[in-house]
Order: C-alpha cells, then sequence, then structure tokens
C-alpha cells in the first residue's frame, strides 16, 4: 500500500515585508531556521498594468493600512523591482529554502520565469487570465501552482482542460482556496481538497491548500484529506500596518503548522507487520494468551 509523503510547506510572505527588502530577508531567514518550511512564495505585480486607471487613483479601502496616497501607490510601495526578487531567490539559496512567486500580470509572469524559480503560482485573482497561463504554460518549465479561490467548478474544468490541451496539466498543483482574510471556520471547505482531488488528481501533478483562516488546528487535517503542499500566509509582527497580517501565522504559529504536518506525515501509515518491535517487549510482559476450544460441529 501506498504510505503518504511528507507535506511541502510554503510560507506565503506576500507583501508583509511592508516594502523593506530586509525585512523579507530577515522573513526568509526565520522561515527557514525557526519554522523549517520549505518554501516562502513572495508576490509580484506591475501596478500600472495591472490596474485600470481608476483603480489606480481611487484611495485604499482601508486607509489605516496604506502605504501611499492612491491604491495604486500603495502597490508601487510594497513592490519589489525584479533585481530585487534576484537578489531575494539567491538569498533563498543561501540559507538553503525555495524560492517562488505569485505573478498578476504578463509583465510579472516574464521576469520571474527570468529568475528560473522551481514554482510559480497563478493566484485566486488571475487563474482565469488565460493569456497570461498560456505565457506560463509554453516558457516555463517549472511547476505551476494555480489557486481556486473565487472559482466556480465550471471554470475549475476549464483551467484543467487548458493545461491538459497544452500538455502541461501533470506540472500544474491545484490549491483549494477560499479569498477570505480571514476566513471563517464554517466557510473553509477542507472537503474540497478531497473533492480535487478525486475529480483531478489523476490528471494534474499534485493537490495543496492555502489557507486564510485563523490558527492552527486545520492544516494537519487538510493534510491528511490528500494536500500535499500546505500554504499559510506568514508575518513577523500581526498587528504590523497592511491587510493581510491579520490572516497571517506569526513565526511560532509557522513553526508549529510545521512541525504538526510532520509528525502526521510520519503518524498516517500502516502497521509494516502485525507485531512491532516497540510491542514486542510488552506483548511478553502483558500479553495474556488464553486457551483456543474449537466448538464441535454435528
Amino acid at each position: 500500500m501506498n504510505e503518504p509523503r511528507r507535506a511541502t510547506i510554503v510560507a506565503e510572505i506576500g507583501c508583509n515585508h511592508k516594502g523593506s527588502l530586509e525585512t523579507a530577508k530577515e522573513m526568509i531567514t526565520v522561515a527557514k531556521i525557526f519554522c523549517r518550511v520549505d518554501v516562502v512564495k513572495f508576490q509580484k505585480r506591475n501596478p500600472r498594468e495591472l490596474l485600470t486607471p481608476d483603480e489606480y487613483d481611487a484611495p485604499h479601502p482601508v486607509p489605516y493600512h496604506s502605504y501611499g496616497r492612491t491604491y495604486g501607490e500603495h502597490r508601487e510601495f510594497l513592490e519589489f523591482s525584479v533585481d530585487q526578487h534576484r537578489e531575494l531567490k539567491q538569498f533563498c539559496e543561501q540559507v538553503g529554502i525555495a524560492y517562488s512567486s505569485s505573478v498578476w500580470d504578463m509583465t510579472s509572469a516574464r521576469q520571474i520565469v527570468s529568475l528560473h524559480p522551481a514554482t510559480i503560482k497563478v493566484p485566486s485573482a488571475c487563474n482565469l487570465c488565460f493569456d497570461l497561463m498560456a505565457y506560463l504554460a509554453d516558457e516555463f518549465p517549472g511547476d505551476i501552482h494555480i489557486a481556486l479561490g473565487m472559482t466556480s467548478r465550471q471554470e475549475e474544468e476549464e483551467i484543467v482542460s487548458f493545461f491538459e490541451k497544452k500538455g502541461r496539466s501533470a506540472s500544474v498543483v491545484l490549491y483549494a482556496c477560499i479569498s477570505g482574510y480571514p476566513v471563517p471556520f464554517e466557510d473553509v471547505s477542507l472537503l474540497e481538497i478531497t473533492r480535487l482531488s478525486d475529480m483531478y488528481g489523476s490528471i494534474v501533478k499534485d493537490i495543496g491548500f492555502s489557507g486564510h483562516h485563523l490558527g492552527i488546528a486545520l492544516d494537519s487535517v487538510a493534510y491528511s484529506l490528500g494536500a500535499n503542499y500546505i500554504e499559510r500566509h506568514f508575518t513577523l509582527d500581526r498587528t504590523w500596518k497592511g491587510t493581510d497580517h491579520a490572516a497571517s501565522l506569526e513565526p511560532d504559529g509557522l513553526r508549529r503548522v510545521a512541525r504538526d504536518v510532520d509528525a502526521v506525515s510520519r503518524a498516517l501509515g500502516y502497521k509494516a507487520k502485525d507485531i512491532l518491535e516497540i510491542e514486542e517487549p510488552q506483548r511478553k510482559k502483558l500479553k495474556r494468551l488464553g486457551v483456543f476450544v474449537s466448538a464441535k460441529v454435528g
């Protein structure tokens, strides 16, 4: 029987670095050394390309969390250049953790592809941008991770069919995801993991879970249900300025997620033999053997 494999734990730094390269590097270091996760993921946007002029010039919907006079200026403040992303990727390689990024527009996709990461993610907001996904399918040889928040089942089928036609479905990882910040427990919908696995597990490379819920109780369950990639938003301080921090884990929380999912991955298996070695001395000391009497027939 197939034994479960170890999950890949992804720390979604996103823009929680507050626009500071040094803070981003600190977060990478903490994620690797203290939290012991496998991947750190950032985000890449070109705000002028991604936003309409009205969206760019509008005020941030939550002014307290804004880093600029308009929403566009806020996004520009938090954005790293491709050279800064290259520096972050090199820093990840130095400390021994994988670098990844989501891409929100064509310019960002081209820039991140040029860095040759092992994985690139398509966020829920962009999973119907088929021109962007076609570029990744044609030009990026690595794994393409796709979040399915805010996505209907018909749209899911269209996404998977698109990558099948491109001959790239074996490189796709689909993430069960609910797009809320944070998501209440009753909306997390963990059984979407098994549904995605049942429907697409034989077509795509793997299934993941991108959690925006509070606490750490659900991540091990998500793994047990078949999510081999567990992604959580990560911050050094949940009180920092910015809208994502409240739905993020601080270092101790992320460390516990990695620890607990690893423990479940080691425990979630079948007995190697009828009586395990750890049971042998207990069996000799405690096992009471009765006399078996067979019933006579006739």
